[in-house]
């Protein structure tokens, strides 16, 4: 099994009061299906492309500390590799348990073709 490639993110100041990009990579990089894990400052998130929208999500479950980044996409949205918990990528919101908890989720933005996302 290969290694699982941690992506590093360039912090982009935008002077926004509510949070601030961090370009994650290009649109070009982000195939159907595809769930990218990166770590920004020491906050682990991932990348999804699901359905034709980009979302980012923590990507540690509430229930078990498993890295969602391993697991699978379904119609529901991203399901844990440990238990089978699924998550909403719109909200958070768990679809099965057991989980109960929610993942937080970051606006995300695309400027010249490159994927940001708020922090």
């Amino acid at each position: 099994m290969p290694e699982k490639l941690i992506c590093s993110a360039a912090i982009t100041s935008t002077g926004d009061p509510m949070g601030r990009l961090v370009e994650l990579c290009g649109t070009d990089k982000m195939g159907e299906g595809e769930m990218k894990p990166f770590d920004i400052e020491g906050v682990q998130i991932m990348l999804v492309k699901h359905e034709g929208n980009l979302f980012a999500v923590d990507r540690v479950c509430t229930h078990a500390d498993a890295d969602l980044s391993d697991g699978f996409l379904s119609g529901d949205g991203v399901v844990c590799p440990l238990h089978l918990s699924a998550f909403n990528l719109a909200d958070g919101s768990p679809t099965n348990p057991p989980a109960t908890k929610p993942i937080k989720t970051y606006n995300v933005k695309i400027h010249n073709n490159k994927v940001f996302v708020e922090v």
